[in-house]
């Protein structure tokens, strides 16, 4: 069964657990011909700014790796669905793991930024997250700790999709959970337009003490800042938005919620 897929433009190369896929600069028939038989598919970037052998993936059944066989280039593996989660694969590194599901590896080229996608569908989960596959707790304890917790594990993160200050986190992180990774958060004004079609009553005073309320509520600080500055407010902002991107606290659906929709989760 593949496990996991290549897409380079129009094309798909699809894996199998084990499987090496080569790839640089060098046309596929010459790369083959020096290319050690684990590494005998490969396919060509021809760019004059890409190593000839620039690095290899290999499956591994629900993830993979990448080797950077490049001198002086890092390439960056980014998950285009995590608000800039990515990760850094050094000149030379042998075998580093990919975790995303879906990923795209941008290689420096001259001047210009070079990029593909790898997927990898075949992620396994756990029926329940809190429970081990032989079917034991995964906290089991003593009998009088089971009945202390009484079988519960307390959120890291407790939130209510239903209340009006996850409505402002939302509007938050929209930009970038829409796929704009780097873009600037927006203003209090932007905010402000965004959540009147739900919060009709929402404003400057209202949408802060939210946001205190979510600072306080995500552990960021002991409590509102009443007297915080513009700049500080902003950093606040700034905290909240990479905090709930980098927990999944929110998400692409829960956008339905600021044109007055049901989330789907």
């Amino acid at each position: 069964m593949y496990s996991i897929i290549v897409v380079q433009r129009d094309q798909q190369i699809r894996l199998a657990p084990g499987e090496h896929l080569g790839f640089g600069r060098r046309q596929r028939a010459a790369a083959l011909r020096n290319e050690p038989a684990p590494a005998r598919r490969w396919f060509s970037i021809p760019h004059d700014g890409v190593s000839r052998r620039a690095g290899v993936i290999i499956a591994k059944g629900d993830y993979w790796t990448l080797s950077n066989l490049s001198r002086h280039q890092t390439y960056v593996v980014e998950n285009p669905e995590g608000a800039g989660e990515h990760i850094k694969v050094a000149p030379g590194r042998a075998e580093a793991p990919v975790p995303f599901e879906f990923a795209r590896v941008v290689l420096p080229a001259a001047d210009e930024l070079l990029a593909f996608d790898v997927w990898a569908p075949r992620h396994n989960y756990h029926t329940d997250p809190d429970t081990n596959p032989d079917g034991g707790d995964a906290e089991q304890g003593t009998a009088e700790q089971d009945a202390a917790e009484q079988h519960t594990t307390a959120p890291a993160f407790p939130l209510d999709r239903s209340k009006r200050y996850f409505l402002a986190l939302a509007a938050l992180c929209e930009p970038r959970l829409r796929g704009q990774p780097y873009a600037a958060l927006p203003t209090t004004q932007q905010l402000l337009a965004r959540l009147r079609p739900v919060w009709p009553t929402v404003n400057r005073t209202a949408l802060q003490w939210n946001i205190d309320y979510l600072a306080l509520k995500l552990r960021l600080s002991s409590a509102p800042a009443e007297h915080d500055t513009r700049g500080r407010h902003n950093g606040k902002k700034e905290t909240l938005a990479l905090l709930a991107l980098r927990f999944d606290l929110v998400h692409e659906d829960d956008l339905t919620l600021l044109s007055g929709g049901e989330c789907r989760r």
